[in-house]
């Protein structure tokens, strides 16, 4: 199936704060104002959410009313998991957050066990989609207690909460930009601190003026946000433009070696080095074969996001591809990815097309991103014969 999420665009992380703060409030509302309780309001609100994540699974694309509808209803669950606990149980809020943080750690590992990767860039099967929103309900019941714990027992405020949120935000993208922190765990951590942002704000939004509020009410403050959720949402699903395209225009393939294997080279973050190229002369040396230049997207990513940006990327293609035509006396075809991660690009690529062989030119693992190590290990688990060179760190392209 194609990819299940949304790009992450700007659009993603407004509607992202807009639905953890509808969230807040309308788990309120349910609660205070409807008064059917907090046991009342997680069982109703949890039936919705099953429904909505029924027709999520069942759909083999994404679909943005269908993705942030489920979106809006796990921030209102996750937000009623953490009041359960720490209202019907008497569980404080430093307990819980301790705890929601071992679980999230817990999921994250396991996903990453099972699929070798974080990316949200590859939803495109039902065991990583349902990795994604097991995360996701943590990452709501983590960032609400977070959030109540700075804003209660810290005794913050409302809008001090919301601005001390808004600057770790900023000093995570700021680590991305600056120091390289990987993109997957800059995401990552960006999606957990959105929840106590937008629940500081949305409480700011309702709460009376005596508890620090503008006394908007739950009920104005959900009425709003989410009409302003369903516009930008109605928007995207016009003009498509958090759409992921897993597969990009691509050169056609050299015609094959009559009775040949047909050979994937992956320059990973390298370029054509003289070991890369003697190592493609040698393998065609040794028998009829046709090659594949891979080039995952060396430029710089923001918060793992599908780039777009491919000059670097071409720039290694348009100088490759003479020098290992030269090398084997024969046409090489080829193609820059965009995804942030060089694993999935490389089991995309795999599944796209019939391969036999894998050659694969990467950096050392100490001078990788910390996400993405251990890749040649995790491409010969895929099965194909491999072929690794690790190049030097002098001649990287994009190395971080």
């Amino acid at each position: 199936m194609l990819n299940k999420v949304p790009e992450i665009t700007l659009y993603f992380w407004i509607i992202k704060i807009l639905a953890t703060t509808v969230g807040e409030t309308a788990a309120d509302f349910l609660n205070t104002n409807i008064g059917i309780g907090l046991t009342g309001t997680t069982f109703v609100m949890s039936a919705f959410l099953a429904v909505s994540l029924f027709f999520q699974f069942r759909l083999r694309l994404y679909v943005p009313i269908v993705y942030w509808t489920s979106v809006v209803l796990i921030s209102i669950v996750g937000t009623l998991i953490t009041d359960n606990l720490v209202d019907n149980y008497g569980i404080s809020l430093p307990t819980t957050t301790v705890v929601f943080s071992i679980v999230l750690t817990v999921v994250f590992a396991v996903w990453y066990a099972s699929e070798k990767t974080l990316s949200i860039h590859t939803i495109v099967t039902t065991k990583r989609e349902a990795f994604y929103w097991l995360a996701v309900l943590f990452t709501f019941a983590l960032g609400t207690a977070a959030g109540d714990l700075t804003a209660e027992r810290l005794a913050l405020g409302y809008w001090k909460s919301a601005l001390l949120f808004a600057t770790l935000i900023a000093l995570t993208f700021a680590a991305h930009k600056i120091f390289r922190l990987n993109a997957i765990a800059a995401f990552w951590i960006a999606y957990i601190l959105t929840r106590p942002l937008g629940a500081s704000i949305g409480d700011f939004l309702s709460q009376s003026r005596a508890d620090g509020g503008l006394g908007l009410g739950t009920t104005v403050t959900s009425v709003i946000f989410l009409l302003v959720i369903l516009a930008v949402v109605c928007y995207l699903t016009i003009t498509k433009k958090d759409r992921i395209e897993l597969n990009p225009a691509r050169r056609p393939a050299a015609a094959g070696a009559a009775g040949g294997s047909r050979i994937l080279v992956v320059a990973n973050k390298t370029a054509a080095t003289p070991t890369l190229i003697n190592a493609v002369a040698e393998r065609a040396a040794a028998g009829p074969a046709d090659f594949f230049l891979l080039v995952p997207n060396p430029d710089n990513l923001v918060f793992d996001r599908n780039s777009r940006n491919v000059h670097e990327g071409e720039q290694v293609l348009a100088l490759a591809l003479p020098l290992l035509e030269a090398a084997i006396e024969a046409p090489v075809a080829g193609r820059v990815a965009v995804s942030p991660n060089a694993y999935d690009d490389i089991v995309e690529e795999l599944e796209t097309e019939s391969y036999d062989e894998i050659i694969l030119s990467t950096l050392p693992s100490h001078v990788s991103h910390w996400l993405h190590v251990d890749l040649p290990q995790r491409v010969a688990q895929l099965g194909y014969p491999l072929t690794t060179i690790t190049a030097s760190h002098a001649a990287s392209v994009g190395a971080s």
